[in-house]
């Protein structure tokens, strides 16, 4: 096990840890400050009994969603573009210099056709600051989990270019998902530094940064969600990697841009 999985386990650990009221009021309101957080959406400070019930807050009423594809979650675009054939005739993109493997990445043999007219992909990182929680960005289907164990490095900007393909060493789960307009496409969860868990509400016996896990894939039968249900929570920041067969989505995003979930980031073809 790394160090990074260990530190991680063990800040889980604590900001789960419910201390006496006046000590967890002045840990809750300092952390809202450091991180500038708009709590308007969410609960008072003072009512959330952890740091990590504050990290996982949910919103205290439904927000509106745009029409078209939206956003999964709140965070930034870090990258987005197209997928291209590398060298070796097999899929991959480029994150901050580094060019990923999709097989790598999401740890699953692909049917010809699903790739037939290339990929589309967002990459969405979540900051301490922002909402944690992750919903379904249209009416879709759940047709496979895979879990990959891995590190929990940092998946700050910094870090992204200084370690080489962070994402394929750190833990992560992707789904692969249908939509009800017909086309396949992606949601990869990757794993980070001080991410404690990552919690699926359509499986809870999905279990990470765990002290025994191994890889598993698991295939679900009629698993549907409306568009912007709840699919689960980080406890703290991470990353998103939506990636989605070509000619399906026309997205309306740029780099750099800030996401809410909700916003509208693609039409449908």
């Amino acid at each position: 096990m790394s160090f990074s999985n260990q530190s991680s386990r063990l800040f889980g650990l604590l900001a789960r840890y419910k201390f006496f009221k006046p000590l967890q009021d002045f840990i809750n309101q300092n952390y809202v400050k450091y991180f500038k957080i708009d709590m308007g959406e969410f609960k008072n400070p003072n009512e959330y009994e952890s740091l990590n019930a504050l990290f996982t807050r949910s919103l205290q009423k439904n927000r509106k969603l745009d029409d078209g594809f939206i956003s999964p979650s709140d965070g930034k675009i870090l990258q987005s573009g197209q997928a291209f054939l590398a060298e070796n005739e097999q899929f991959a993109f480029s994150i901050k210099g580094y060019t990923y493997s999709l097989e790598e990445l999401l740890r699953e043999n692909f049917e010809k056709k699903e790739l037939e007219k290339g990929l589309d992909y967002v990459n969405i990182y979540l900051s301490p600051k922002d909402y944690h929680r992750y919903h379904a960005p249209c009416d879709l289907e759940i047709l496979r989990a895979v879990y990959t164990r891995g590190a929990l490095y940092s998946v700050s900007e910094k870090y992204l270019k200084k370690i080489p393909n962070l994402y394929t060493k750190n833990e992560r789960v992707s789904l692969k998902c249908k939509s009800a307009k017909g086309f396949i496409f992606w949601l990869v969860f990757v794993g980070a530094q001080n991410v404690g868990k990552m919690r699926f509400h359509f499986d809870e016996s999905i279990q990470t940064n765990a002290k025994t896990s191994h890889d598993f894939s698991r295939v679900y039968e009629n698993l549907k969600l409306k568009k912007g249900e709840e699919l689960g929570y980080f406890e703290l920041g991470s990353t998103i990697v939506l990636i989605a067969q070509k000619a399906c989505l026309n997205f309306k995003i740029k780099n750099g841009q800030n996401l809410k979930f909700g916003s509208k980031i693609a039409d449908f073809i």
